[in-house]
């Protein structure tokens, strides 16, 4: 029977009925896994976050007559690359594969098991301590030109 609410034990079925630990040995690693799986997910969302950026380019010169130069950040810049570019299918791919793997997160912490909820936040933690650094590199400048002085 499944739980619905946390526990702590090391005799748990997590995501799939073959993956079952009885002993203090299986349930460390499976914990190991659910650490690493989640820090990968942390590389793999920075990874797609700098391929996003790096792909995002220098604006046009169309964009820069509609863009004023005090507010050109990446995240207001169009695309020079077209809508089929490698670097878009290579950040979509990325984006499938890191929804896939954070929803597989999700349905382990549903195992209520109190050992994976942690080893999965721990993970997601010093995983986003380690990896996520493309979050700096993003400036938003919000210029209003409308603002009565």
């Amino acid at each position: 029977m499944m739980h619905m609410t946390f526990y702590w034990s090391k005799e748990m079925t997590l995501l799939i009925d073959t993956w079952r630990t009885s002993t203090f040995t299986g349930y460390a690693l499976s914990l190991l896994a659910c650490f690493i799986v989640s820090a990968f997910y942390q590389y793999l969302e920075d990874l797609r976050l700098r391929l996003k950026i790096a792909s995002a380019g220098k604006p046009s010169s169309s964009d820069q007559n509609q863009i004023d130069s005090s507010s050109q950040t990446p995240l207001l810049r169009k695309s020079i690359a077209g809508k089929w570019s490698i670097a878009r299918l290579a950040g979509a791919l990325l984006f499938g594969v890191n929804s896939a793997i954070g929803y597989l997160l999700m349905l382990a912490i549903m195992s209520f098991n109190g050992g994976v909820f942690v080893a999965i936040v721990l993970g997601l933690t010093i995983g986003c301590f380690v990896f996520r650094t493309a979050d700096d590199d993003v400036t938003l400048i919000v210029d209003n030109p409308c603002a009565c002085a």
